[in-house]
């Protein structure tokens, strides 16, 4: 029976970090054009730019998650027409709440990439870049859910295919407005919304279509309201997940300007888009689990579940460990893919990868811990974890900088890394212990 849970973990997984991966291609893949084209001052920019496009991206992870797990219980539990109106009340909440994004993230912008240090040339690249994508914010969200959903619908096959012709279509975009129009970051923009739109408006058609499991109707186009609470409830610390990490880009980038300079946001920002290789891996890994995990939890069977945690996590935290590894061994043929002229972004980029990147494997670890709580239903435990992650490393980043300048802020994150992981390790192993310790128990009283 193991070996079964085994292979059907694999079947779910492998499409999806196929399809995450496909999926960062979408930043990668800017990076690498606004790198070579560009240059440091565009990558600076996009970073300051990253954490409310990031927001944005949370808040579809958040509606993704939170429907998908509930989907994926309600048919664990054999409720077809409830698992249908979950889904339905999804999808209406990413229409719901597009709007109001946009109209906040238009008056936030300036402010926010401000109070990051931004100025100048790099000022206006960042807005260049908000400026497009803020007003195609539903097909942000809609990118994001909408793959979740699929896989829940039983069809993770046809969601890495969604992503990949989006990650297609985003490659050409970007040659067409970056390289060859020359439109600097507000193409980079608009090669992302075309191709989020791509993918939002071919996922969301399959639900309509007889292929879909769940298939969805116009009279089933209805919000049930009692079901929202229990979607921010499961998918919030998903949103907290993104939150946590727009929150670290924007208090590096302001640490980066005070004792440093452009460059080296521009060098963070790289190692942002070679850790997207690695964190959507692990994430990847764990939303495999998380349908999985969701369906044995309401058929009651916690034996597959352990069985579905222990795979996800050794797979994860082997994958880090050699990604760490082999970026240690080339850190500047790494690098060079973005930039290869600038020396002082090569350098400072390099610094980082040594100092910042060493424990990245945790982060594997602690992304399957989260996915495995929010898929039992545990929400609060779930935004622990994320939120933890985002606590913990603030002492570290008031501190660090003060003794050791540009070197105790590359420190401040693999540190605080460490500290959550001893922590949430204990707390997970107890979990585990008492769930199957009690299915023991209701098995003898049977």
């Amino acid at each position: 029976m193991k070996a079964e849970v085994t292979r059907q973990f694999w079947r779910y997984t492998i499409p999806t970090v196929a399809a995450m991966l496909v999926n960062g291609l979408y930043q990668v893949v800017d990076g690498i054009f606004i790198g070579r084209y560009v240059g440091a001052d565009g990558l600076a920019g996009i970073n300051v730019a990253w954490p409310l496009i990031g927001t944005i991206l949370g808040i579809g992870m958040l509606v993704g998650v939170g429907t998908g797990a509930l989907v994926s219980i309600r048919q664990g539990e054999k409720k077809t027409a409830d698992a249908k109106r979950i889904l339905s009340t999804g999808l209406l909440l990413l229409v719901v709440v597009a709007p109001m994004i946009a109209f906040a993230l238009h008056h936030l912008a300036d402010d926010f990439m401000r109070l990051q240090g931004a100025q100048g040339r790099v000022f206006d690249l960042g807005w260049q870049y908000i400026s497009i994508l803020i007003y195609s914010c539903f097909f942000s969200l809609g990118s994001i859910a909408i793959p979740f959903l699929l896989r829940n619908d039983n069809s993770p096959n046809l969601a890495t295919v969604l992503m990949v012709i989006g990650a297609v279509a985003n490659i050409v975009f970007d040659y067409l407005f970056i390289a060859w129009l020359g439109w600097e970051l507000e193409g980079a923009a608009m090669a992302t919304a075309l191709s989020q739109m791509i993918v939002t408006v071919l996922g969301i058609g399959y639900f309509f279509s007889p292929y879909a499991t769940l298939r969805i109707e116009r009279k089933d186009l209805r919000i049930q309201w009692a079901v929202i609470p229990q979607i921010f409830a499961i998918g919030t610390s998903s949103f907290f997940m993104y939150a946590y990490g727009s929150m670290m880009v924007a208090l590096h980038n302001g640490l980066f300007a005070s004792y440093g300079s452009p460059v080296l946001i521009g060098a963070y920002a790289i190692l942002g888009y070679i850790v997207t290789v690695y964190y959507l891996t692990a994430e990847g890994i764990a939303n495999g689990m998380q349908p999985l995990v969701s369906y044995n939890h309401g058929a009651g069977k916690p034996e597959h579940i352990r069985t579905l945690l222990r795979v996800a996590m050794s797979s994860s935290v082997l994958v880090g460990v050699a990604f760490v590894v082999i970026l240690n061994l080339f850190p500047y043929q790494f690098v060079a893919i973005f930039n290869g002229e600038d020396q002082a972004l090569l350098d400072g980029a390099v610094m980082g990868i040594r100092l910042h990147m060493f424990a990245l494997f945790l982060d594997g670890f602690l992304v399957v811990a989260g996915a495995y709580y929010q898929a039992i239903n545990k929400g609060s435990k779930a935004m622990f974890v994320t939120l933890g992650n985002m606590l913990i490393q603030l002492p570290f980043l008031y501190v660090m900088p003060k003794l050791w300048g540009v070197t105790g802020i590359w420190l401040a994150f693999p540190l605080s890394n460490i500290a959550l992981s001893c922590l949430v390790g204990w707390m997970l192993w107890k979990d585990v212990k008492r769930t199957l310790s009690s299915a023991q128990t209701n098995r003898c009283y049977a």
